[in-house]
């Protein structure tokens, strides 16, 4: 949890607020890797792509 204050810490003093869409999509990619990986929803993942 202390790396996500520090990760926000540093986006807010740098301004980097454009990294907020990229850490999101990484984190929807992720959470689609881990329902594919076993589960009946992985058919209805695999269409997307």
């Amino acid at each position: 949890m202390s790396f996500l204050k520090e990760l926000w810490a540093y986006m807010r003093t740098r301004r980097k607020y454009w990294l907020i869409p990229i850490l999101v999509v990484m984190v929807i990619l992720g959470g689609l890797i881990v329902l594919a990986h076993g589960s009946a929803v992985a058919p209805f993942i695999y269409t997307l792509f």
